[in-house]
This record gives structure tokens, C-alpha cells and sequence, in this order.
């Protein structure tokens, strides 16, 4: 089983584990790769969420091998079958354990930002990593939430070896593992996309969470286009009146963490989403289809009136990669006359080289972002300004790289999108 990214990891992961909605759990995530994950898994069950910190303690001189770990609230799990044959004194442990003590309450509060450890006694628990190598973490992970008090821990991943996922499922209340495979190497291998969590991420997912004002809801959805029925998330418009639909890039999907950051906080300023799939699984396989322009911009002209007729609002389109090429394009198709068609589109390290001689047909304003360390894009998409004859502008992010992972740059996005849609499509819909 091969995943998008931690989102689409999560969401599948979600499905497994809907039984337990009713048993009223706790999700928490391990930092930093299992919190996207946990984050979608807590959003689909209705869950609150929190963050599990946990610090191995190490063998001196030895300090892959763990003799322990600590979690919050001076919980402490010691194996001293360990600490003897590791001939561990009491000293030695002492000292590693106050040396990890203060990393352990540094991380639990820069995550958390102030907020508090959320009670776990008495509740259902649901750990969750992005995947599991050896297991040891994910297993003190839930030996501390048991000492915290978990009345059931249920230790969640999407993939991890047989033999770890064997011997776990004997270590816990309840193992849900979607994939065990053989000839298993490494967590990143069963993901298109497993770039680094940062930690301003987690941070942002967990704050999110928290908000009484969390993002609304997507409904699942089927949008027809171009002859292919593509799965969905549709969120109506708020107080904006006004939605954008999502282009999603090459390797990605409907549930690209980056894209549903920028679309929450679209959806704080009262903007509608729609997150599609531009190909089916089938034609993903085939990286040609990946980069047919003219292919995915029909199916994006087709999706932008789908989803009118079902919401009577202006549109705009946030591209990304290949997909704001395919924005472009359609934009160029549809027009903007009317009321009807494209009515701006924001391009987050965009290739609107591939759109090709009808970058000068565009007549919805467009905005276009690109990273300051992402050279070669930067001049690309320089090269297409020129080409456009519709209200631009041409915004760059020190300090980011193509796909906006260092700390801060992604929200640069979402801001500078959001400003861009509101302006533009807002005031059409009033």
C-alpha cells in the first residue's frame, strides 16, 4: 500500500479506526511526522487532539539502546532487566534522565504553545506515528499514556514491518496497522510525499485543533470531469461568498497537507474550498498523464462548473506545480465574463511556463508565488510574466525552497492567497 502523504495516511487511517468514534478517545500524535497524521485521524473522529512527548533514555555509551523513557508528568518506565545487563547505575540514569527532562519540557511546550496536556485518565487512547522501523518509541509512547492514566491504548500506523507490527500487537490494548509488508526498508518508502515535518507545523496543526473556530468540515464529493468521476472535499462558502478550487501538483493529491493548510485558512476568512483529485489512481501510475496541461486544465474547466452549479459563487483556482499550469490554461478557456468562469488564481511554486502561448489568453487577475531558494522556478515563472496581459504580480519568499518547508514560509502563503482571493473574488460576490 503506497500512501500520497501523511493526510491521505491519516484519512485512511481514520476509516479503520472509526469503531472507536463512540468510545469518546483521545488522539495523540508523536512528534513530528505522526502529528499530520493524527491530525486528520482526530479531525474524522470528532477527537480532540494532543501531542504524546516522549524521551528514550539511553545506555551510557551505548545510547541507541534504550533502558527506558520518560513522558510527562513525572512518568518514568524503566526496564531493569536493561539497566543491568547495560550495567546502568543509579547515578548514570539519574543523570540521563535530568538531561532529557529538560528536552522532554522544552518540546511539550513549544508544541503546545501554553495550552495544557490534555487529562487522559480513564479515556480511550489512539497513538499515532506516520509509521513504525523498529516500534521502541511508539511503544514507550504508549506505556506512557497508560501510566498517564489510559483506561485502552490503541497504538495506530499506517505501515510498519511484520515482524515490529507482531510483536507490538502483543505489547498493546489494540494494534491498527493498514500495511505490514515484506521486503519493508524504511517508513519513507511507502510515501510519494514524506517530506519533513517541521516543527512549526506541528505546532500550527495543534493550535488548529485546539480553536474553538477550527475550519469547517469538508463533505466527501464526486466531481465530474472530462469523462472521470474524481473524489473530493467541498466546503461552502462563509461570509466571503466566494470559492476556490485546488490544483493540486505532480505527486500529489486531494490531500496535500500543504494545500489543506492554505485551504484552512482560506476558510477563516469565509472562502469556500474544493480539493479534487485531477486523475484517477489509475492514471497517476502513468507519469506522462502527470504532465498533460491540456489534459488537466479541461478537467479543471469541467470541475469549476460542476461545482457552480451546486454553488452558484465565484470562483478562483490556488495551483501548485503542474496544477497552476493547468489553472492558467483553463483560466485562458473559460474566461471570466459574466459572473461565470475563473475569477483569479494564485500559483504556489508554480510552472506557468507549461501553460505555454496561452498565458497571454488569461484574463483572471493572477498572483504568483515562488521561493527564493527555488532558482530555476523563480526564473521560470519571471519568464511568464512577461507573457501575461492580466492584472499580476510576481511575489517571492526569502528563504523558501520549492515546496515551502522551512519554518513560517508556508503560512506567507496562505496569507498572501488569502488577501488575493478576498480581494478579488469577494467583492464579485456581493
Amino acid at each position: 500500500m503506497l500512501f500520497a502523504d501523511r493526510a491521505d495516511a491519516g484519512q485512511q487511517l481514520a476509516e479503520a479506526l472509526r469503531p472507536l468514534a463512540t468510545s469518546d478517545p483521545v488522539v495523540l500524535g508523536l512528534p513530528r511526522g505522526g502529528v499530520p497524521v493524527a491530525y486528520r485521524v482526530a479531525r474524522e473522529l470528532g477527537a480532540p487532539l494532543d501531542v504524546i512527548v516522549v524521551r528514550k533514555l539511553g545506555v551510557p555509551y551505548h545510547p541507541e539502546l534504550g533502558f527506558g523513557a520518560i513522558g510527562e508528568g513525572g512518568v518514568r518506565v524503566i526496564s531493569e532487566d536493561i539497566m543491568r545487563r547495560g550495567r546502568v547505575s543509579q547515578e548514570d540514569a539519574a543523570a540521563v534522565e535530568r538531561a532529557e527532562e529538560a528536552e522532554l519540557h522544552r518540546r511539550a511546550e513549544a508544541f503546545r504553545g501554553g495550552r495544557p496536556r490534555l487529562p487522559l485518565t480513564g479515556r480511550t487512547v489512539i497513538v499515532v506515528d506516520d509509521g513504525i522501523a523498529t516500534g521502541a518509541t511508539a511503544l514507550a509512547a504508549c506505556e506512557v499514556a497508560r501510566a498517564q492514566g489510559a483506561a485502552h491504548v490503541v497504538l495506530a500506523v499506517p505501515v510498519a514491518p511484520p515482524d515490529a507490527a507482531e510483536r507490538l500487537g502483543g505489547q498493546v490494548d489494540e494494534l491498527v496497522c493498514l500495511s505490514a509488508p515484506y521486503g519493508f526498508s524504511a517508513v519513507g518508502e511507502w510515501y510519494r510525499d514524506f517530506g519533513q515535518t517541521p516543527d512549526e507545523e506541528v505546532v500550527s496543526l495543534l493550535a488548529r485543533a485546539a480553536a474553538p473556530d477550527s475550519p469547517r468540515a469538508g463533505v466527501e464529493v464526486a466531481v465530474e470531469a472530462g469523462g472521470a468521476v474524481l473524489p473530493g472535499a467541498l466546503t461552502e462558502p462563509g461570509d466571503a461568498g466566494a470559492l476556490v478550487v485546488f490544483a493540486h501538483g505532480s505527486g500529489s493529491s486531494r490531500h496535500s497537507p500543504r494545500n489543506r493548510a492554505v485551504a484552512e485558512v482560506l476558510h477563516r476568512a469565509g472562502l469556500g474550498t474544493l480539493l479534487f483529485d485531477l486523475l484517477t489512481p489509475a492514471e497517476e501510475s502513468d507519469r506522462a498523464n502527470v504532465f498533460d496541461i491540456d489534459t488537466l486544465a479541461g478537467r479543471l474547466v469541467d470541475a469549476t462548473a460542476w461545482v457552480q452549479r451546486r454553488v452558484p459563487a465565484p470562483v478562483g483556482v490556488f495551483g501548485a506545480s503542474t496544477g497552476a499550469a493547468a489553472a492558467l490554461r483553463a483560466a485562458a478557456a473559460v474566461g471570466t465574463g459574466n459572473g461565470a468562469g475563473i475569477g483569479a488564481v494564485v500559483s504556489r511554486g508554480g510552472r506557468p511556463d507549461l501553460a505555454g502561448d496561452r498565458l497571454g489568453d488569461v484574463r483572471a487577475p493572477t498572483l504568483l508565488i515562488v521561493g527564493g531558494d527555488d532558482p530555476r522556478v523563480l526564473e521560470l515563472n519571471q519568464q511568464a510574466q512577461t507573457a501575461l496581459r492580466c492584472e499580476n504580480r510576481l511575489d517571492v519568499i526569502t528563504g523558501a525552497t520549492h515546496l515551502f518547508e522551512e519554518p513560517g514560509t508556508l503560512d506567507e502563503v496562505a496569507e498572501l492567497a488569502r488577501e488575493w482571493f478576498t480581494g478579488h473574488l469577494a467583492a464579485r460576490a456581493t
